[in-house]
């Protein structure tokens, strides 16, 4: 549901983007068959440009490998019992009730399309039928079909209804239509879409207009016949039909002068935004982090420099150990235990290193001492007394006993040959309810965003259009709304330049994103292994309950 969510507000920012330019640029344009592909190009494109994802890669430095986890707070798990509402189920539940009442609402409309199409005298004229009622019915057109009332017309306002009808079946205008309400049915919470539906309506009546008064001489009588149909409100929905309300912006249409070429640029204004889109929300940067070649032998040393030197080398898939004994001076008087039993330097060789569980290396006179417990207790005498943290043990209980825990191990032997371990774990120095609490994670720390963000130009106002039409209004406020709308287009042209210039500043403003995007993405990983860690840790704490 959440992808969903997603994808459904990115269309729905697209298609709002989309309907915006046509309002504010091209609404007044006596472009008409651009403005109809621009439309249609809004709606595909805020359909398919959520699924188009650019991924960049950014390498990113390793995270230390030691952190110091000691720096949270404890605190004990709070257990909600309370009642929570799944917002995502319900959200998707009211999508789902809306989604189907509108598809049923369009399949009852193509029922009654369907029902008054049905068992007609169809008339066949080259690629078009006419069909003839009898109902009184708005004349509409659906694909090739068109249908009309003809005892409602005198024979001119007929030809001329024809003609106009004419022209949405020629140009297909019925898939714009269907394109329209299907975006409807699936957008059906967004206002926008249904202001965007009218708008594809109302400009396929400015383009049938257009085409139909070319081919009628008297273009008065066309205008007086679009009035009379006004009274005819019995309309198919999902067809082009002749009667649309807003009659008066059809009539000044007609009468308005062709807009100038030189407006074309304003299809243009959409990519802008477009490729603010696309960068801000179509990008996925994938963080990586630098593979760093290092020596993985690691040295051991006692504390004075002539003491015996163990070299423990780490193999990144294996984890195993190589141990190497080196003496540096010539007089060797290392002495070796395993298990309590002194050994040779070639026995301690032959050792398996998976079985090493400690190694202690200690000096005294001058002397060397290397002790190794292995993981099990094979060669631990019976009569050695075993202590851990105190208190005596069997060997069982030493076996069973995690080597991750054990921070110091003695070895000693009696007067009698007796010997006993003596093991402290790292659970004696602190406690939580007398047992060792476990050390709590370190939240990352998330990276500082100290960018600022480019401010957009100011665009100017458009004039207010007066009340009525320019035929019949006050002609002297419809010439000075003229003359304001020709300002209006001087002053956007200024705007260009800096329109431009703030594109400019975006792109920079993104370049200097990219690190702090790479930033991010480095730290959602960690706070996912932190929240990986975070559970481990509230999982101990129970337990130590």
């Amino acid at each position: 549901m959440e992808i969903l969510s997603i994808y459904l507000i990115k269309s729905s920012g697209l298609m709002a983007m989309f309907f915006l330019a046509y309002y504010f640029l091209l609404r007044k344009e006596t472009f008409f068959t651009a403005n109809r592909w621009f439309l249609l190009a809004g709606l595909i494109t805020s359909a398919l440009l959520p699924f188009v994802i650019f991924t960049k890669t950014i390498w990113v430095d390793p995270s230390p490998a030691t952190i110091d986890w000691s720096n949270i707070p404890i605190s004990a798990p709070m257990e909600n019992t309370g009642f929570e509402i799944n917002w995502y189920l319900v959200l998707a539940i009211g999508y789902g009730l809306g989604l189907l009442l509108f598809l049923i609402m369009f399949a009852l409309d193509f029922y009654s399309l369907t029902k008054i199409l049905k068992n007609k005298a169809i008339h066949q004229q080259a690629d078009l039928k006419f069909i003839d009622l009898n109902e009184n019915v708005a004349p509409f057109s659906f694909f090739n079909t068109i249908v009309y009332n003809s005892s409602l017309y005198t024979r001119s306002e007929l030809e001329s209804i024809l003609e106009h009808e004419k022209v949405h079946s020629e140009q297909n205008h019925t898939l714009d239509v269907l394109i329209s309400r299907l975006f409807c049915v699936v957008f059906w919470f967004n206002p926008i879409v249904w202001f965007y539906k009218n708008a594809i309506m109302q400009n396929l009546e400015f383009i049938a207009d257009s085409e139909a008064s070319k081919k009628i001489s008297d273009k008065k009588a066309y205008q007086i016949t679009l009035l009379k149909i006004t009274t005819q409100e019995n309309c198919v929905a999902i067809s082009n039909h002749f009667y649309q309300s807003l009659i008066k912006k059809r009539i000044v249409m007609l009468n308005k002068n062709q807009s100038k070429n030189s407006n074309y640029w304003k299809y243009f204004s959409v990519l802008p935004a477009l490729i603010a889109f696309v960068l801000f929300f179509q990008i996925e940067v994938i963080a990586q982090e630098k593979t760093v070649k290092t020596d993985t032998s690691k040295k051991v040393n006692s504390t004075e420099p002539d003491v015996q030197k163990k070299e423990i080398a780490n193999d990144t898939v294996k984890k195993t150990k190589v141990i190497k004994v080196q003496t540096v001076n010539k007089d060797d008087q290392t002495e070796i235990f395993i298990d309590g039993k002194k050994v040779s330097k070639a026995e301690m060789d032959n050792l398996d290193p998976n079985r090493i569980a400690t190694m202690d290396v200690t000096k005294n006179s001058g002397k060397s001492t290397i002790k190794i417990i292995s993981r099990n207790t094979q060669g631990i005498p019976d009569d050695t007394e075993i202590y851990i943290d105190g208190e005596r043990v069997s060997k069982k209980e030493l076996d069973e006993l995690n080597q991750n825990t054990i921070k110091q191990m003695d070895v000693n032997k009696t007067g009698s040959n007796k010997k006993t371990i003596k093991i402290i774990t790292r659970s004696t120095n602190q406690s939580f309810n007398n047992t060792q609490a476990p050390v709590p994670p370190t939240p990352p720390t998330p990276p500082n965003f100290t960018f600022k963000t480019p401010k957009a130009p100011n665009f100017p106002k458009a004039p207010k259009a007066p009340k009525g039409d320019p035929i019949n209004g006050d002609k002297k406020a419809w010439k000075q709304f003229e003359n304001q709308m020709q300002e209006y287009e001087q002053k956007m042209q200024k705007a260009a330049p800096s329109m431009a210039a703030f594109e400019k500043q975006m792109e920079e403003f993104e370049k200097q994103m990219e690190p702090f995007n790479a930033e991010m993405k480095a730290f959602e990983k960690k706070m996912k292994v932190y929240e990986q860690q975070m559970e481990e840790y509230q999982s101990q704490l129970h337990a130590k309950k």
